[in-house]
């Protein structure tokens, strides 16, 4: 039986064994997919030991664990993150399908509107998020509680003017993920309307306390189950494609 998994830190809030899981049994697979929680990464050495057939990887460790990998597929390394791992011939290539996933849940979504975007978040997530919306000719700002530099702000600077311009708004950050489902990413939400759309990667709670105020100020929201579907599929044809 093949064996798949996902690496990451704290994993109780995935649905990716569940979605891998239904795909099997509907496809009629013999394989199993299983989380890897790592408290640090220098655990991955030993995951990478392991006869898996391939990987996921989420939060913290989509950027970290680029050194350990023998390859990296060239959009990856132009975007900065890895989410998916794929074994050949002994060696261990990384892969971004966040940026397919993404583009192909957003793209439905957009309108001439929407061509000036503000990221929450500097991590791993968010730089797929960026590289999509760079392709598609929207301008990109951050917020970060760490990194600062060329529209990259803090969350002290936002106001209402800053997030009327943006009429595109992405969530990148685990802020509102189970089980601390009860916070907002954003300090403020003045200046969201009608012509928004707000976008949460988070997918567990279905409905984050930001995508419930955006929607009751009229933007239009979007989760991130759509995302994480369609990065799903991906990676599983990568896998298989290098099998």
């Amino acid at each position: 039986m093949k064996k798949y998994g996902l690496i990451g830190k704290s994993l109780g809030h995935s649905f990716s064994p569940a979605f891998f899981k239904a795909y099997f049994e509907e496809h009629q697979i013999e394989a199993s997919y299983e989380l890897i929680p790592m408290e640090d990464i220098t655990a991955i050495e030993f995951v990478l030991s392991k006869a898996y057939n391939g990987l996921n990887v989420t939060i913290p460790y989509k950027e970290e664990i680029i050194p350990y990998l023998d390859e990296i597929d060239a959009e990856a390394r132009a975007i900065g993150a890895v989410n998916t791992i794929v074994f050949k011939d002994g060696k261990s290539t990384g892969f971004n399908t966040d940026a397919f996933g993404f583009q192909q849940s957003i793209k439905p979504f957009l309108t001439f509107e929407h061509e000036r975007a503000l990221i929450l978040g500097t991590g791993g997530s968010s730089k797929a998020v960026a590289h999509v919306l760079k392709h598609l000719g929207i301008q990109v700002n951050f917020l970060s509680r760490k990194e600062q530099g060329a529209n990259i702000y803090p969350y002290s600077q936002v106001n209402e003017a800053m997030l009327g311009a943006c009429k595109l708004i992405v969530n990148c950050t685990p802020v509102g993920m189970f089980p601390h489902t009860e916070v907002c990413p954003l300090p403020l939400l003045d200046g969201i309307g009608s012509s928004h759309l707000v976008v949460d990667l988070i997918y567990n709670p279905e409905e984050t306390v930001l995508l419930k105020e955006a929607k009751l100020r009229g933007a239009a929201t979007l989760n991130g189950l759509p995302m994480l579907k369609a990065q799903a599929l991906k990676s599983w044809e990568l896998w298989n494609q290098f099998d």
